[in-house]
């Protein structure tokens, strides 16, 4: 009995089924929309995430002051503590020591 070699085109065949197995593996794990790349994404989403929320915060803080200042709703005590740092302002009965 003869044992017959399998053809070249099954060669061909499994050899090219392996190399776009590999190739979208690759690109499953590295490319561009891959598992690194959601990776950092996420990473960097969360980073700005928190510098959102930071400058919410910042954003709450001035719009506090700016009514508290307001024509509506005018606070004397944080008139007087920015009348006191910006233009230096001292009241007549107040010794200043440095």
């Amino acid at each position: 009995m003869h044992r017959k070699k399998p053809p070249l085109g099954v060669f061909v065949y499994f050899l090219i089924a392996f190399a776009l197995g590999t190739y979208f593996t690759f690109a499953a794990v590295q490319g561009d929309y891959g598992l690194f790349s959601r990776a950092t994404i996420e990473a960097e989403a969360s980073e700005l995430q928190a510098q959102l929320d930071a400058l919410n915060g910042e954003i709450a803080v001035m719009e506090n002051l700016t009514r508290r200042l307001s024509d509506t709703y005018l606070d004397l005590d944080l008139l007087d503590e920015q009348a006191r740092s910006v233009i230096g302002l001292l009241r007549s009965d107040e010794i200043v020591i440095r």
